[in-house]
């Protein structure tokens, strides 16, 4: 995800729709969502209230979203994805995305260009917040369609990542065995598209390698392999044939 550039000069509530493809019914509800304490004026709203609501809003509609689209995760599963879908590195990230520290209005001593994440996280919950109120869950709902479909794709990716690696673990653990070690065996491709064999070894013996677009990847799919020869399993990655 990629950081939206700065915005030019003109009016800013209106750069900012544009920024977030949505105009206001309420400009003002646009404007207190983009006021932080620190810019706001005497009695003037500013975002906490609206960042405490699009909070709210923003955790049920992940929720929503992954009860209605992937009936085969449990409460469990579902709280893990929804925890890395909406903390606080995921909220600054979408904020970037959009450019919102160009629009937020802050005191002096404030630089847009270098908020700490928890400012660039809230303003975006703010935004939300002010979302719902003047469009209710629909307007959120097509807002969040930007980032919720890729967002819980990678969440569910890491999950499976962690899974498979944390079994391997435990299992070896259960066993009196030392914790397993990944070791790259090759490296293919440009920087940009770097893929990765790797192996997993535990107490000496190697385990068949697997191929990876990355690193989390392809020590995911070496910790299945292991899984799968202490199971007396058909290896699923073939280093040979990915």
């Amino acid at each position: 995800m990629t950081a939206a550039k700065p915005t030019p000069s003109g009016d800013p509530l209106h750069e900012c729709e544009k920024s977030i493809g949505y105009s206001f019914s309420s400009p003002k509800l646009l404007v207190e969502a983009l006021t932080h304490p620190s810019g706001a004026t005497h009695n003037q709203p500013q975002f906490e209230r609206l960042e405490f609501l699009g909070d709210a809003v923003l955790g049920f509609l992940v929720v929503d979203w992954l009860y209605r689209n992937y009936p085969q995760y449990q409460e469990g599963e579902m709280t893990q994805i929804k925890s890395s879908v909406v903390n606080r590195s995921s909220c600054a990230e979408y904020s970037r995305f959009l450019g919102l520290n160009q629009f937020l209005r802050l005191g002096r001593g404030l630089d847009p260009n270098r908020l700490p994440e928890n400012i660039l996280a809230d303003v975006f919950e703010s935004l939300i917040g002010a979302l719902y109120l003047d469009g209710g869950m629909t307007a959120v709902s097509q807002f969040l369609e930007r980032f919720l479909p890729k967002a819980i794709e990678k969440a569910i990716q890491d999950l499976g990542t962690s899974n498979h690696k944390s079994r391997l673990q435990q299992l070896v653990q259960q066993n009196g065995l030392p914790l397993p070690k990944y070791v790259i065996l090759d490296e293919q491709g440009p920087d940009h598209a770097r893929s990765f064999k790797i192996a997993v070894i535990i107490r000496g013996r190697r385990y068949p390698a697997a191929w990876g677009p990355n690193k989390k990847i392809a020590e995911a799919r070496a910790a299945q392999n292991a899984l799968a020869i202490i199971e007396q399993k058909e290896v699923p990655f073939n280093s040979d044939m990915d």
